[in-house]
Order: structure tokens, then sequence, then C-alpha cells
């Protein structure tokens, strides 16, 4: 009896998972057919809408607390607003992200998304004209997928490691999306 309430709980998860899969590749191919501008802003206002109501809040309220017991609720709120808002637009860049990088580095007058401070821009230049290999780390500022896009823009041979997604039909979706903006991803 234990083994066929085993079975069943493993195959009904399994199903969940698939369901979840499709659901969520549908959405992303959906969000691709839109401005991720336009979205970013909609999405953005809604997390800001949304983002209080929900459980993590309170994790996130605590946590800002503890570590900025200087600042008012009113402060605190105002962060918390922010962080739903940037979490709203990191999920429609997340659809878009292959499309997003308009860097070069050999013309940074042009007008870009991708904002880079002159002193990094001149150190990739240096590393560019080395030809030599390089190890780059980047922090999660903004959306922390960007330097591997960047690198990939900027005909790098690139290896990315990555945290492969619990859902595999997510996961292929990921690979096939972004081997092609980011270079060998590396499970």
């Amino acid at each position: 009896m234990r083994r066929t309430v085993r079975r069943l709980k493993r195959a009904t998860k399994h199903a969940a998972n698939s369901s979840i899969g499709v659901v969520t590749i549908g959405l992303l191919k959906l969000l691709r057919q839109t401005n991720p501008d336009t979205m970013g802003n909609i999405v953005g206002r809604f997390m800001r809408t949304v983002g209080p109501l929900l459980p993590e809040n309170r994790i996130g309220r605590a946590n800002l607390t503890a570590a900025f017991p200087e600042k008012s609720t009113t402060e605190i709120d105002a962060i918390l607003r922010d962080v739903w808002d940037n979490l709203g637009r990191i999920a429609v860049e997340f659809a878009h992200l292959d499309r997003l990088s308009d860097f070069d580095p050999w013309h940074p007058e042009r007008a870009r998304r991708i904002e880079v401070r002159p002193f990094d821009l001149d150190r990739l230049l240096t590393i560019l004209e080395q030809r030599r290999p390089a190890i780059v780390f980047a922090a999660h500022f903004g959306n922390w997928e960007l330097p591997a896009v960047c690198a990939a823009a900027c005909k790098v041979d690139t290896a990315v490691l990555y945290r492969r997604p619990n859902n595999p039909a997510i996961d292929k979706w990921l690979h096939d999306t972004r081997a092609a903006a980011m270079g060998t991803l590396i499970p």
C-alpha cells in the first residue's frame, strides 16, 4: 500500500511539474512578444502592489530592520516596494535577455541600454586585446546574466556556470534560448 501511495505521489508531482513547465514556457514565449520596456513598467507596478501582500515581504522587512535599525518604517516600506518593482522587471528581462544587450565596446558613444563606466570599459578592452583566458565574476546587481550576454556580443568564447532549474522543460528552454546569447552553459 505504501509503495502504491509513493508511486502515486511521484506520478502526481511529475505531472504537476510538466504542467508548470508548459505554462511557464508559454508565459515566457508570450512575454517575448511584448515590448520589454512597457512590460517591465507594467510588471514592476504590479509587483509593487502584490509583493507587500506576500509572506516573503515579512522576511524582507525583518531583514531590513535588522540590517538598518536607524531606518523608519516608511523608509523600509519604500525599499521593499523598490525590491518588488525590481523583481518584476527582472522577470520581464529574463524573457528578453538575449535581445536586451546592445553593448558595443568598440563604439561606446552610441546610446545603449547597458551603461558601462569608462574604467570598466578600458579594463574590458585590455582583456579583449590581450586575447588570453580571463575569469570574470559578476555580482548580483541588476540582471546578473548580462555580463555573459555582453561577453558573447564581444565575440568572446565564454563558459557560464549556472544552476539547472528543477523543471526539465524550463531547463531545456533556458539552455535553448541562452546558449546562443551567452556561450557554453555549464550546469
